[in-house]
């Protein structure tokens, strides 16, 4: 009977490795799409390709977490309605955050959606979404004080607020410097967990120079 019991117990470790395997394996064949995706279509297709991921995965949050990433984007870069599409990333990153609350990743995309609601017309929505921003970003440090992550989206913001808010390169590099800092030791937990940002702060230090 013990005998049974091990071999059982040793098929449903394999069963589990072995899936552990093929949703890594279509994460990251996603994530290298995901890297040369330009146009609004591909981009469209990578997101449904993350959530039929993540419906298949169902204690996994990592796939919500780049489709409504990849959806922010989308947003910020105007492909297509960007209030719709805020909205959209929105509703994924509730999927992400059922899995996982209070993740630090998370809550700097929930920053970024709330950042892509208030472009569309800042001067009606800036009390609104400037505070759900600045909101979520702290959170995200508290969350997880070595990711750079929410510096990286602080030091973005400051860059492009004017100086006469609070904003400019004065007060961004700083922050950039300080993404820059954490970017040296921070390890990602896994090969497919958010590793993006480090690029867009080094840009921000030499333009600021």
């Amino acid at each position: 009977m013990k005998k049974i019991l091990w071999v059982f117990a040793v098929m449903i470790g394999l069963n589990v490795s072995a899936q552990s395997e093929k949703y890594v394996s279509a994460m990251s064949a996603t994530l290298a799409q995901l890297k040369d995706a330009k146009d609004a279509a591909t981009m469209e297709a990578l997101v449904a390709k993350f959530d039929r991921i993540g419906d298949a995965e169902k204690t996994e949050w990592l796939p919500y977490y780049y489709a409504a990433l990849t959806k922010a984007r989308m947003s910020f870069q105007k492909m297509g309605d960007a209030d719709k599409l805020a909205d959209e990333a929105a509703l994924l990153l509730a999927k992400a955050e059922l899995i996982n609350p209070k993740n630090s990743e998370v809550l700097c995309v929930k920053s970024m959606i709330a950042s892509a609601k208030l472009v569309v017309d800042p001067q009606s929505r800036w009390q609104e979404y400037g505070a759900a921003s600045k909101k979520s970003l702290d959170q995200a440090k508290k969350a997880d004080s070595t990711n750079p992550r929410p510096y990286v989206l602080q030091a973005m913001g400051l860059k492009g607020m004017p100086e006469q808010f609070g904003g400019g390169c004065t007060n961004a590099k700083p922050i950039a410097a300080k993404a820059i800092e954490l970017f040296a030791t921070f390890k990602p937990a896994s090969e497919i967990a958010p590793k993006w940002g480090k690029e867009l702060v080094d840009d921000i230090i030499t333009s600021c120079k």
